[in-house]
């Protein structure tokens, strides 16, 4: 069974922002790679299914599905570089508490993802409404 991460998103206020962010910075046609500072110790786990969950403002919002988790340095220098699919999977907005770093996800709380054509090309601000309504 896949293993989860969950991370909060630090510098972008929804997944927009989020993916202009990776437009400016994917120049160089390199992999999207996640920086954090601590390597999961049960990272065979998250590549074998597993996805990061992203949380905006409080909110898990979207996904992206593990492919590679490394350490790269060693002892005290040591970080982990996780590469991720690029595709952004919107999910069902779910509230979540602030915390630091980031957090195992079971699959079993982890929130369904969003079946975007059921809703149509609702406008992004009518979107961000309806979310933070909990009616989306």
């Amino acid at each position: 069974m896949p293993l989860h991460m969950i991370k909060l998103v630090v510098g972008a206020a929804t997944i927009e922002d989020l993916l202009d962010w990776r437009a400016r910075n994917a120049a160089d046609g390199g992999p999207w790679i996640l920086r954090t500072r601590m390597t999961p110790k049960r990272g065979a786990e998250m590549v074998d299914g597993g996805s990061v969950y992203r949380v905006f403002k409080g909110v898990i919002l979207c996904r992206q599905k593990v492919m590679v988790v490394n350490t790269v340095g060693e002892g005290a220098a040591a970080r982990c570089e996780i590469t991720l699919d690029e595709t952004v999977v919107r999910v069902a907005p779910t509230p979540r508490r602030a915390f630091q770093g980031w957090r195992y996800l079971d699959p079993k709380d982890a929130p369904p993802d969003l079946d975007l054509e059921a809703f149509g090309d609702v406008p992004e601000g009518l979107a961000r409404q309806l979310r933070e309504a909990g009616a989306w």
